[in-house]
């Protein structure tokens, strides 16, 4: 089941009491942490309803703006945005969790805040437009998964007026389905929607799945590829047997120094994460 998660809304204002910086998004993070008995357990931290914004800036050609929360015993997240001359984008989202919070982690091995940074892979939006995404999106880096959904953020708003002009994220396109944020027991997993099937005189045998190739970049650089075909065996009532076609798959995801995602979105609300 789920905890009771907050929406939060962030409205930053420069000098002159305009909008500089406005954000509305939920969000929730399921950690893995070692234990005093040196097992590891799973801990979803959710935000409380008191939520502060200290440390927030406009930014503006020169300076990135920064959008950061507190909340809970200890715990804060931000992200930075920068911008173009068109554009502005996210590229670095901070996470710091305490494990001295013993509501979240009673039995915490390592006691005190710990830190993560990972890059974001938002892509940039145009200047005046604000960035919305309905549907659940996550980042995964040092036993933390980050799990975003509801998001509506614009930086660098221009004349204090948030803009009617929408840029959506590839989850939010028309194929897609609305999704829910991933459990601790699905996060690494597909999370589908399934529609009953036709009724026939026998089972229909699942051909193999199409060979797909997937790739991320890193600047110019390609830093991951696969080729893979990827089928998925669902286990409920009956089985269901999901093949992944590539030709309708969208693929995201980010390179690190140690970590690397690859996100695959079937454009029928299954996401897979590798």
């Amino acid at each position: 089941g789920f905890f009771q998660s907050y929406a939060v809304e962030v409205d930053v204002k420069d000098a002159s009491n305009a909008t500089c910086l406005y954000a509305k998004w939920m969000m929730r993070f399921l950690i893995k942490y070692e234990t005093n008995s040196s097992d590891y357990k799973n801990a979803s931290l959710n935000l409380s309803s008191n939520v502060t914004h200290n440390g927030s800036v406009c930014g503006n050609d020169t300076q990135a703006a920064l959008l950061a929360v507190q909340f809970g015993e200890g715990h804060s997240w931000s992200i930075n945005f920068t911008k173009s001359n068109e554009t502005y984008q996210g590229d670095f989202i901070t996470f710091t969790y305490n494990t001295n919070d013993t509501a979240v982690f009673p039995d915490a091995k390592r006691k005190g805040p710990i830190t993560i940074v990972v890059r974001d892979t938002m892509r940039p939006v145009q200047l005046n437009n604000v960035f919305v995404c309905h549907n659940a999106d996550f980042f995964e880096a040092e036993n933390v998964t980050q799990i975003f959904w509801n998001v509506t953020v614009q930086a660098f708003v221009q004349n204090g007026t948030i803009s009617k002009k929408e840029s959506r994220c590839r989850a939010d396109a028309p194929t897609s389905a609305p999704t829910v944020p991933p459990t601790i027991a699905n996060v690494t997993t597909a999370s589908t929607t399934t529609l009953s099937p036709s009724p026939t005189t026998g089972p229909r045998p699942v051909e193999n799945p199409e060979t797909g190739n997937y790739s991320l970049k890193s600047g110019n650089k390609t830093c991951l590829l696969a080729t893979v075909g990827l089928q998925l065996n669902v286990s409920q009532d009956k089985p269901l047997l999901i093949n992944i076609n590539p030709k309708t798959t969208s693929t995201d995801g980010t390179c690190g120094n140690t970590t690397a995602t690859l996100k695959l979105n079937d454009g029928n609300s299954t996401l897979i994460g590798f």
